[in-house]
Protein backbone atom coordinates (compact mmCIF):
# COMPACT_ATOMS: atom_id res chain seq x y z
CA UNK A 1 0.00 0.00 0.00
CA UNK A 2 3.40 1.84 0.69
CA UNK A 3 3.37 2.35 -3.21
CA UNK A 4 -0.25 4.07 -3.78
CA UNK A 5 0.68 7.43 -1.80
CA UNK A 6 1.76 10.12 -3.45
CA UNK A 7 4.34 12.68 -2.42
CA UNK A 8 3.05 15.83 -0.92
CA UNK A 9 4.85 19.01 0.23
CA UNK A 10 2.37 21.00 1.84
CA UNK A 11 2.79 24.73 2.21
CA UNK A 12 1.49 27.60 4.55
CA UNK A 13 1.15 31.24 4.58
CA UNK A 14 1.69 32.67 7.94
CA UNK A 15 -0.30 36.05 7.94
CA UNK A 16 -1.09 38.50 10.46
CA UNK A 17 -4.00 37.57 11.84
CA UNK A 18 -3.04 33.99 12.87
CA UNK A 19 -0.82 33.54 15.86
CA UNK A 20 1.99 30.99 16.08
CA UNK A 21 -0.84 28.48 17.83
CA UNK A 22 -3.35 28.78 15.75
CA UNK A 23 -0.93 28.37 12.17
CA UNK A 24 0.96 25.16 13.93
CA UNK A 25 -2.69 23.76 14.63
CA UNK A 26 -3.45 24.96 11.17
CA UNK A 27 -0.48 23.14 9.53
CA UNK A 28 -1.04 19.96 11.42
CA UNK A 29 -5.15 19.62 10.41
CA UNK A 30 -3.65 20.06 6.83
CA UNK A 31 -1.17 17.21 7.22
CA UNK A 32 -4.16 15.28 8.97
CA UNK A 33 -6.13 16.29 5.53
CA UNK A 34 -3.73 15.19 3.64
CA UNK A 35 -3.54 11.92 4.80
CA UNK A 36 -6.86 11.09 4.53
CA UNK A 37 -6.64 11.76 1.65
CA UNK A 38 -4.00 9.34 0.99
CA UNK A 39 -1.03 11.47 0.11
CA UNK A 40 2.12 11.63 2.76
CA UNK A 41 3.34 15.02 3.80
CA UNK A 42 7.26 15.00 2.98
CA UNK A 43 7.86 18.12 3.90
CA UNK A 44 5.75 21.35 5.78
CA UNK A 45 7.12 25.13 4.02
CA UNK A 46 6.10 27.78 5.17
CA UNK A 47 6.61 31.49 5.29
CA UNK A 48 5.60 34.55 7.42
CA UNK A 49 4.02 37.33 5.67
CA UNK A 50 1.85 40.54 5.99
CA UNK A 51 -0.58 39.44 3.09
CA UNK A 52 -0.54 37.12 0.45
CA UNK A 53 1.43 37.72 -2.96
CA UNK A 54 -1.08 38.12 -5.35
CA UNK A 55 0.68 36.37 -8.29
CA UNK A 56 2.57 33.51 -6.35
CA UNK A 57 0.68 33.76 -2.88
CA UNK A 58 4.03 32.95 -1.42
CA UNK A 59 7.09 34.97 -2.74
CA UNK A 60 9.05 34.48 -5.61
CA UNK A 61 12.19 33.46 -3.59
CA UNK A 62 9.91 31.01 -1.62
CA UNK A 63 8.78 29.71 -5.56
CA UNK A 64 12.09 29.15 -6.24
CA UNK A 65 12.61 27.04 -3.25
CA UNK A 66 9.70 25.12 -4.01
CA UNK A 67 11.34 23.74 -7.06
CA UNK A 68 14.36 23.09 -5.33
CA UNK A 69 12.54 21.17 -2.92
CA UNK A 70 10.13 19.44 -5.42
CA UNK A 71 13.06 17.88 -6.85
CA UNK A 72 15.47 16.77 -3.41
CA UNK A 73 11.99 15.24 -2.52
CA UNK A 74 10.89 13.84 -5.56
CA UNK A 75 7.23 15.10 -4.70
CA UNK A 76 4.15 14.83 -6.84
CA UNK A 77 2.34 17.20 -5.33
CA UNK A 78 1.99 20.46 -3.75
CA UNK A 79 -0.78 21.19 -0.93
CA UNK A 80 -1.48 25.36 -0.29
CA UNK A 81 -2.82 25.72 3.58
CA UNK A 82 -5.38 28.82 1.90
CA UNK A 83 -7.60 28.87 -1.11
CA UNK A 84 -5.68 29.92 -3.82
CA UNK A 85 -7.03 32.26 -6.67
CA UNK A 86 -7.58 31.17 -10.21
CA UNK A 87 -4.48 33.33 -11.25
CA UNK A 88 -2.08 32.33 -8.19
CA UNK A 89 -2.97 28.40 -9.10
CA UNK A 90 -2.18 29.11 -12.69
CA UNK A 91 0.94 30.91 -12.00
CA UNK A 92 1.95 28.47 -9.62
CA UNK A 93 1.57 25.53 -11.73
CA UNK A 94 3.19 27.05 -14.68
CA UNK A 95 6.29 27.98 -12.69
CA UNK A 96 6.91 24.84 -10.47
CA UNK A 97 5.09 22.21 -13.61
CA UNK A 98 3.62 20.38 -10.90
CA UNK A 99 0.14 19.44 -9.18
CA UNK A 100 -0.88 22.17 -7.34
CA UNK A 101 -3.82 21.96 -4.67
CA UNK A 102 -5.25 24.31 -2.38
CA UNK A 103 -7.21 23.45 1.08
CA UNK A 104 -10.67 24.32 -0.37
CA UNK A 105 -9.95 21.30 -3.60
CA UNK A 106 -8.19 18.96 -0.88
CA UNK A 107 -11.46 19.23 1.29
CA UNK A 108 -13.52 18.41 -1.92
CA UNK A 109 -11.40 15.24 -2.68
CA UNK A 110 -11.97 14.38 0.50
CA UNK A 111 -15.70 14.61 0.64
CA UNK A 112 -15.82 13.24 -3.20
CA UNK A 113 -14.24 10.08 -1.67
CA UNK A 114 -16.35 9.90 1.24
CA UNK A 115 -20.14 10.79 0.19
CA UNK A 116 -22.34 7.37 0.21
CA UNK A 117 -26.06 9.02 -0.26
CA UNK A 118 -27.02 10.34 -3.58
CA UNK A 119 -27.60 13.91 -2.23
CA UNK A 120 -24.15 13.59 -0.72
CA UNK A 121 -22.60 12.68 -3.95
CA UNK A 122 -24.53 15.81 -6.14
CA UNK A 123 -23.66 18.35 -3.45
CA UNK A 124 -20.13 17.45 -3.54
CA UNK A 125 -20.21 17.36 -7.00
CA UNK A 126 -21.93 20.92 -7.47
CA UNK A 127 -18.99 22.35 -4.82
CA UNK A 128 -16.18 20.90 -7.54
CA UNK A 129 -17.74 22.01 -10.16
CA UNK A 130 -18.55 25.70 -8.20
CA UNK A 131 -14.80 25.60 -7.46
CA UNK A 132 -13.49 24.82 -10.89
CA UNK A 133 -15.77 27.19 -13.03
CA UNK A 134 -13.72 30.39 -12.64
CA UNK A 135 -10.25 28.26 -12.69
CA UNK A 136 -11.22 26.66 -16.30
CA UNK A 137 -10.26 30.43 -18.39
CA UNK A 138 -7.53 29.77 -20.95
CA UNK A 139 -6.61 26.40 -19.29
CA UNK A 140 -6.75 24.15 -22.48
CA UNK A 141 -4.98 20.86 -21.69
CA UNK A 142 -3.71 22.03 -18.37
CA UNK A 143 -7.07 21.19 -16.77
CA UNK A 144 -6.98 17.75 -17.02
CA UNK A 145 -3.89 17.78 -14.81
CA UNK A 146 -5.76 20.18 -12.12
CA UNK A 147 -8.83 18.37 -12.74
CA UNK A 148 -8.19 15.68 -10.29
CA UNK A 149 -7.33 16.41 -6.86
CA UNK A 150 -4.91 13.90 -4.61
CA UNK A 151 -5.60 10.57 -6.74
CA UNK A 152 -8.18 11.68 -9.58
CA UNK A 153 -11.32 12.05 -8.11
CA UNK A 154 -11.98 15.26 -9.26
CA UNK A 155 -14.46 15.98 -11.89
CA UNK A 156 -11.27 16.62 -13.95
CA UNK A 157 -11.82 13.45 -15.71
CA UNK A 158 -15.17 13.07 -16.98
CA UNK A 159 -13.75 15.19 -19.42
CA UNK A 160 -15.21 18.34 -19.08
CA UNK A 161 -12.11 20.41 -20.28
CA UNK A 162 -12.92 23.68 -21.33
CA UNK A 163 -16.15 23.36 -21.96
CA UNK A 164 -17.91 25.70 -19.22
CA UNK A 165 -21.39 25.86 -21.04
CA UNK A 166 -21.38 22.39 -20.49
CA UNK A 167 -20.28 22.56 -16.68
CA UNK A 168 -23.01 25.51 -16.32
CA UNK A 169 -25.52 23.15 -17.75
CA UNK A 170 -24.59 20.61 -15.08
CA UNK A 171 -24.35 22.92 -12.54
CA UNK A 172 -28.20 23.51 -13.15
CA UNK A 173 -29.14 20.05 -13.47
CA UNK A 174 -27.44 19.30 -10.38
CA UNK A 175 -29.59 22.36 -8.40
CA UNK A 176 -32.38 20.85 -9.84
CA UNK A 177 -31.90 17.07 -8.84
CA UNK A 178 -30.87 18.72 -5.43
CA UNK A 179 -34.07 20.75 -4.91
CA UNK A 180 -36.25 17.89 -4.89
CA UNK A 181 -34.19 16.08 -2.77
CA UNK A 182 -34.69 18.96 -0.11
CA UNK A 183 -38.36 19.26 -0.63
CA UNK A 184 -38.73 15.47 0.12
CA UNK A 185 -36.63 15.96 3.15
CA UNK A 186 -38.70 19.19 4.47
CA UNK A 187 -41.91 16.54 4.16
CA UNK A 188 -39.94 13.65 5.80
CA UNK A 189 -39.11 16.29 8.59
CA UNK A 190 -42.59 17.78 9.02
CA UNK A 191 -44.16 14.44 9.27
CA UNK A 192 -41.30 13.46 12.00
CA UNK A 193 -42.72 16.98 13.96
CA UNK A 194 -46.48 16.18 13.26
CA UNK A 195 -45.37 12.77 14.97
CA UNK A 196 -44.57 14.96 17.99
CA UNK A 197 -40.95 13.54 18.02
CA UNK A 198 -38.12 14.84 19.80
CA UNK A 199 -34.97 15.45 17.79
CA UNK A 200 -31.62 15.68 19.23
CA UNK A 201 -28.73 16.25 16.35
CA UNK A 202 -25.07 14.90 17.23
CA UNK A 203 -22.72 18.04 16.51
CA UNK A 204 -18.91 19.15 16.78
CA UNK A 205 -15.76 19.65 14.95
CA UNK A 206 -14.71 16.48 12.88
CA UNK A 207 -12.86 13.66 14.11
CA UNK A 208 -14.41 14.79 17.58
CA UNK A 209 -15.77 10.99 17.93
CA UNK A 210 -19.65 12.16 16.86
CA UNK A 211 -20.23 8.79 14.96
CA UNK A 212 -18.15 6.37 17.64
CA UNK A 213 -20.88 8.05 20.25
CA UNK A 214 -23.84 7.47 17.89
CA UNK A 215 -23.25 3.96 17.25
CA UNK A 216 -23.27 3.33 21.00
CA UNK A 217 -26.06 5.61 21.67
CA UNK A 218 -28.37 3.77 18.90
CA UNK A 219 -26.42 0.67 18.79
CA UNK A 220 -26.50 1.52 15.15
CA UNK A 221 -23.37 0.70 12.39
CA UNK A 222 -22.48 4.11 10.66
CA UNK A 223 -18.82 4.80 9.47
CA UNK A 224 -16.53 5.04 12.41
CA UNK A 225 -13.17 5.50 11.37
CA UNK A 226 -9.99 7.84 12.82
CA UNK A 227 -9.89 10.16 10.08
CA UNK A 228 -11.06 13.53 9.25
CA UNK A 229 -14.84 13.88 7.75
CA UNK A 230 -15.39 9.69 8.14
CA UNK A 231 -19.57 10.74 8.21
CA UNK A 232 -20.90 12.81 5.46
CA UNK A 233 -24.29 11.90 5.10
CA UNK A 234 -26.74 12.43 7.98
CA UNK A 235 -27.94 9.44 9.63
CA UNK A 236 -31.21 9.65 11.87
CA UNK A 237 -32.03 6.55 14.15
CA UNK A 238 -33.75 5.85 17.22
CA UNK A 239 -32.44 5.95 20.68
CA UNK A 240 -34.23 4.34 23.88
CA UNK A 241 -33.61 7.05 26.77
CA UNK A 242 -33.71 5.33 30.71
CA UNK A 243 -37.21 5.54 30.92
CA UNK A 244 -38.31 3.76 27.62
CA UNK A 245 -39.04 7.64 26.08
CA UNK A 246 -37.53 7.38 22.26
CA UNK A 247 -36.14 10.34 20.69
CA UNK A 248 -34.12 10.19 17.41
CA UNK A 249 -30.87 11.19 17.34
CA UNK A 250 -29.10 12.35 13.89
CA UNK A 251 -24.99 12.14 13.37
CA UNK A 252 -24.07 14.65 11.17
CA UNK A 253 -20.44 16.26 9.09
CA UNK A 254 -17.96 17.28 11.30
CA UNK A 255 -17.58 21.10 11.18
CA UNK A 256 -14.27 22.46 9.97
CA UNK A 257 -12.03 25.45 10.61
CA UNK A 258 -12.22 27.88 7.40
CA UNK A 259 -14.60 25.00 5.88
CA UNK A 260 -14.98 26.15 1.94
CA UNK A 261 -18.06 28.46 1.70
CA UNK A 262 -18.80 26.65 -1.54
CA UNK A 263 -19.31 23.59 0.90
CA UNK A 264 -21.27 25.22 3.77
CA UNK A 265 -23.39 26.06 0.60
CA UNK A 266 -23.62 22.32 -0.80
CA UNK A 267 -24.09 20.71 2.89
CA UNK A 268 -26.49 23.30 4.01
CA UNK A 269 -29.74 21.19 3.70
CA UNK A 270 -27.76 18.42 5.70
CA UNK A 271 -26.74 20.40 7.99
CA UNK A 272 -30.43 21.85 8.48
CA UNK A 273 -31.27 18.72 10.18
CA UNK A 274 -29.55 20.68 13.23
CA UNK A 275 -31.49 23.17 12.79
CA UNK A 276 -34.74 21.36 13.20
CA UNK A 277 -33.34 19.84 16.40
CA UNK A 278 -34.72 20.30 19.93
CA UNK A 279 -31.33 19.05 21.51
CA UNK A 280 -27.83 19.41 20.22
CA UNK A 281 -25.12 17.12 21.86
CA UNK A 282 -21.60 18.66 21.16
CA UNK A 283 -19.17 16.57 20.89
CA UNK A 284 -15.51 18.22 21.77
CA UNK A 285 -12.25 15.97 21.46
CA UNK A 286 -10.72 17.23 25.25
CA UNK A 287 -7.48 15.34 24.07
CA UNK A 288 -6.64 17.95 21.32
CA UNK A 289 -4.56 20.92 21.78
CA UNK A 290 -6.68 23.08 20.26
CA UNK A 291 -10.23 21.99 21.61
CA UNK A 292 -11.04 25.78 22.44
CA UNK A 293 -11.05 27.10 19.00
CA UNK A 294 -13.00 23.98 17.57
CA UNK A 295 -15.91 24.40 19.81
CA UNK A 296 -15.64 28.54 19.11
CA UNK A 297 -15.61 27.11 15.73
CA UNK A 298 -18.62 24.91 15.57
CA UNK A 299 -20.29 27.53 17.54
CA UNK A 300 -19.74 30.32 14.52
CA UNK A 301 -20.96 27.87 12.17
CA UNK A 302 -24.47 27.37 14.52
CA UNK A 303 -24.58 30.91 14.08
CA UNK A 304 -24.23 30.77 10.15
CA UNK A 305 -27.64 28.65 10.47
CA UNK A 306 -29.37 30.40 12.93
CA UNK A 307 -29.37 27.38 15.19
CA UNK A 308 -27.58 29.25 17.84
CA UNK A 309 -30.45 29.19 20.41
CA UNK A 310 -31.31 25.51 20.01
CA UNK A 311 -30.07 24.14 23.81
CA UNK A 312 -26.45 22.06 23.99
CA UNK A 313 -25.14 19.47 26.23
CA UNK A 314 -21.72 19.94 25.39
CA UNK A 315 -20.14 16.68 25.71
CA UNK A 316 -15.89 16.61 26.61
CA UNK A 317 -15.29 13.19 24.93
CA UNK A 318 -12.01 11.33 25.33
CA UNK A 319 -11.79 12.09 29.07
CA UNK A 320 -9.40 9.45 29.53
CA UNK A 321 -6.81 10.91 26.86
CA UNK A 322 -7.79 14.84 28.33
CA UNK A 323 -5.14 17.15 27.72
CA UNK A 324 -2.83 18.61 30.00
CA UNK A 325 -4.18 21.79 29.57
CA UNK A 326 -7.39 21.10 29.67
CA UNK A 327 -10.48 23.13 31.05
CA UNK A 328 -14.11 23.06 30.50
CA UNK A 329 -15.15 26.12 29.10
CA UNK A 330 -18.80 25.78 28.57
CA UNK A 331 -21.51 27.49 30.27
CA UNK A 332 -24.23 24.99 28.91
CA UNK A 333 -24.98 21.96 30.57
CA UNK A 334 -21.49 19.54 30.05
CA UNK A 335 -20.44 15.99 30.85
CA UNK A 336 -16.77 14.88 30.39
CA UNK A 337 -17.10 11.31 28.90
CA UNK A 338 -15.67 8.31 27.09
CA UNK A 339 -17.81 7.16 24.06
CA UNK A 340 -16.25 4.34 24.47
CA UNK A 341 -17.77 3.88 28.42
CA UNK A 342 -20.95 2.38 29.11
CA UNK A 343 -21.80 4.02 32.67
CA UNK A 344 -20.86 7.80 30.73
CA UNK A 345 -23.26 6.65 28.03
CA UNK A 346 -26.06 6.27 30.23
CA UNK A 347 -25.33 9.33 32.41
CA UNK A 348 -25.69 10.96 28.83
CA UNK A 349 -29.21 9.60 28.53
CA UNK A 350 -30.01 10.66 32.23
CA UNK A 351 -29.17 13.76 31.54
CA UNK A 352 -30.70 14.18 27.82
CA UNK A 353 -34.34 13.28 30.18
CA UNK A 354 -33.51 15.85 32.81
CA UNK A 355 -33.11 18.90 30.09
CA UNK A 356 -35.89 17.12 28.50
CA UNK A 357 -38.11 17.48 31.96
CA UNK A 358 -36.74 20.91 32.05
CA UNK A 359 -39.46 22.03 29.24
CA UNK A 360 -42.19 19.17 30.37
CA UNK A 361 -45.18 19.37 32.86
CA UNK A 362 -46.03 16.52 35.39
CA UNK A 363 -48.98 14.63 34.74
CA UNK A 364 -50.17 11.93 38.12
CA UNK A 365 -53.35 10.10 36.35
CA UNK A 366 -54.92 6.24 37.00
CA UNK A 367 -55.60 4.35 34.15
CA UNK A 368 -58.19 1.35 34.12
CA UNK A 369 -56.40 -1.75 33.58
CA UNK A 370 -58.17 -2.16 29.91
CA UNK A 371 -55.75 1.15 28.57
CA UNK A 372 -52.81 -1.12 27.38
CA UNK A 373 -52.84 0.95 24.60
CA UNK A 374 -52.24 4.35 26.27
CA UNK A 375 -49.89 2.91 28.82
CA UNK A 376 -47.85 1.92 25.79
CA UNK A 377 -47.84 5.12 24.68
CA UNK A 378 -46.79 6.68 28.33
CA UNK A 379 -44.25 4.45 27.88
CA UNK A 380 -42.37 5.59 24.65
CA UNK A 381 -43.70 8.86 24.47
CA UNK A 382 -43.35 10.59 27.90
CA UNK A 383 -41.15 10.12 30.60
CA UNK A 384 -42.60 8.03 33.24
CA UNK A 385 -41.10 8.24 35.98
CA UNK A 386 -44.00 5.58 38.56
CA UNK A 387 -45.90 3.12 37.56
CA UNK A 388 -48.21 1.25 40.15
CA UNK A 389 -50.85 -1.36 39.31
CA UNK A 390 -53.67 -1.61 42.39
CA UNK A 391 -55.50 -5.04 42.88
CA UNK A 392 -58.25 -3.35 44.79
CA UNK A 393 -59.73 -1.20 41.73
CA UNK A 394 -57.78 -2.61 39.01
CA UNK A 395 -56.10 0.55 38.16
CA UNK A 396 -52.60 1.78 37.20
CA UNK A 397 -51.46 4.68 38.98
CA UNK A 398 -49.04 6.23 36.63
CA UNK A 399 -46.81 9.83 37.38
CA UNK A 400 -44.81 11.34 34.57
CA UNK A 401 -43.70 14.09 32.78
CA UNK A 402 -44.92 15.03 28.98
CA UNK A 403 -44.46 18.28 26.87
CA UNK A 404 -47.27 20.31 26.76
CA UNK A 405 -48.15 20.60 23.19
CA UNK A 406 -48.37 16.66 22.79
CA UNK A 407 -51.59 14.87 21.76
CA UNK A 408 -51.59 12.39 24.63
CA UNK A 409 -51.61 15.60 26.97
CA UNK A 410 -55.26 16.55 26.26
CA UNK A 411 -56.14 12.79 27.18
CA UNK A 412 -54.77 12.28 30.32
CA UNK A 413 -56.32 15.48 31.34
CA UNK A 414 -59.79 14.69 30.30
CA UNK A 415 -58.97 11.14 31.89
CA UNK A 416 -57.58 12.58 35.33
CA UNK A 417 -60.31 15.16 35.26
CA UNK A 418 -63.23 13.00 34.10
CA UNK A 419 -63.10 10.56 36.68
CA UNK A 420 -65.46 12.68 38.41
CA UNK A 421 -63.58 11.84 41.50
Amino acid sequence: MGNSKEKVIIVGCQLLDKDDFRFENSMNELASLTNTANGEVVLRVTQKRDKPDTSTYIGKGKVEELRHLIEEFEAEVIIFNSELTPSQLRNLTNQLQIKIIDRTQLILDIFAGRAKSREGKLQVELAQLEYLLPRLIGQGTELSRLGGGIGTRGPGETKLETDRRHIRNRIDDIKKQLAIIVEHRKRYRARRKQNNTYQISLIGYTNAGKSTLFNRLTNADSYEENKLFATLDPLTRKMILPSGYTVLLSDTVGFIEDLPTTLIAAFRSTLEEVAEADLLLHVIDSSNPNYFQHEQTVNKILEHLEAEKIPQLILYNKKDEVHPNFVPTAKEELLQISAFNKYDREEIKRKIEGIMMQEMESYEVQLPSTAGKILARLKEETILRELKFSEDDETYSCKGYIFTYHPLNGELKKLSYGDGE
